[in-house]
């Protein structure tokens, strides 16, 4: 066989299908030899792949069966973090703001860690807090002096009970939070958003920052309104990724928490669907997300892993094992997919044995393999 140029196109890792297409080209006359003997011929469709080999490349294989599946409808989504696990660090007074050295989106904080000071020197008008702190320092000392004249009847009680009123009335309107102008976490957890600049004028009770705690998440899902039908039936969601990872709630503790009606949602044309779950879930608040909502169940549906489909100009495929190490390539049409399985709805039946794993190197092994024109196995 001409192997040299196919295996440049076809395999990133030439050395290992060199090795596979080697075992082949060895393996070939005796496998001929043995079909002969047997009355069997290998066919131009089939994949010669040794159980070594499969086993080398990570090809698994499972028997097709009819099972229970759940029906789902894929639509798009947001991971938040729970509204009841966020906190904001507010201003205690009016300046001017100055972050604290590494304070950053994503910084971990803890409980009262200062993540800015507030101060209003050199602004107009003074500083508040300082005038406050003064007022209190006046008035306690008019109270310390006259304490002890009241016990000698040098004041009246009138006179000491206005001192004592005027120093409650001090210390009421001073904080010593804001004197000290510190802007501390409330929580535990990660900076999320920064909401001002250093050096920015901020207000008292102006938000600084927001620390989430992310001990829970909440997913967003968008159902479009015509699909609303499909709401009633929801139980279950399955986050799915760019880079292949699914996620499926239930391993996270999700609940469902709630639906909107369709002109009560924020995205015109939708309805958002909530769930909360586990902040452990391997995910990134803010993160969008594919989201296979989960419907009812229906028995006997044949389905295989998403990884079995292979696609080529357009034709979805599974490779099916016969024997111990022939592989035929299968047309199939697929249905639903729960993000995790595809519903198989045709091309493929009950008993057989497909390549749940590794269909990939299968298909690479295929076009190392493949005879060139007017080259033919059966010499």
């Amino acid at each position: 066989m001409r192997l040299g140029n196919r295996l440049k196109l076809f395999f990133v890792t030439p050395i290992l299908v060199f090795g596979m297409a080697a075992c082949h080209q060895h393996n070939e006359s005796s496998h001929q030899e043995e079909g002969e003997e047997h009355g069997h011929e290998h066919g131009a469709d089939e994949i010669v792949l040794e159980p070594h080999d499969a086993e080398r490349m990570g090809v698994e294989v499972d028997t097709v069966k009819a099972s229970a599946f759940i029906e789902t409808l894929k639509v798009s989504g947001e991971i938040m973090p729970s509204s009841a696990d966020r906190g904001v660090a507010a201003a205690p007074t009016t300046g001017v703001v100055r972050l604290v050295h590494g304070i950053n989106p994503g910084s971990q904080v803890r409980a009262g860690q200062a993540i800015a000071h507030v101060t209003a020197t050199n602004i107009s008008g003074g500083d508040a807090n300082t005038a406050a702190r003064v007022a209190v320092e006046n008035a306690k000392r008019e109270l310390d002096r006259i304490t002890p004249l009241l016990a000698d009847g040098l004041v009246t009680r009138k006179e000491y009970n206005d001192a004592l009123a005027a120093y409650e009335s001090a210390k009421a309107a001073y904080s010593p939070a804001a004197a000290s102008g510190t802007v501390t976490a409330p929580r535990s957890g990660v900076i999320t958003a920064i909401n001002i600049g250093d050096g920015e004028f901020v207000t008292t009770g102006q938000a600084v920052a927001t620390v989430a705690a992310n001990s829970s998440l909440t997913l967003r899902a968008l159902v479009p309104a015509a699909k609303a039908e499909f709401l009633p039936r929801v139980n279950g969601a399955i986050m799915s990724f760019h880079d292949g990872r699914a996620i499926d709630l239930n391993d996270y503790k999700g609940k469902l928490l709630s639906s909107a009606s369709a002109s009560g949602g924020a995205t015109p044309g939708y309805v958002p669907v909530f769930f909360s779950f586990d902040g452990t879930a391997p995910v990134v608040p803010g993160s969008a997300t594919e989201v296979y909502l989960k419907g009812s169940s229906r028995e006997g549906v044949i389905s295989l892993p998403l990884e079995a489909i292979v696609e080529q100009m357009g034709t979805k495929f599974v490779f099916v094992r016969h024997g111990d190490h022939v592989y035929v390539k299968k047309p199939v049409k697929i249905g639903n997919s729960d993000g995790i399985r595809v519903e198989i709805t045709e091309g493929i039946q009950p008993g057989e044995v497909a390549v749940v794993k590794g269909a990939t190197f299968v298909r690479l092994a295929e076009q190392a393999t493949v005879a060139p024109e007017g080259h033919s196995h059966n010499h």
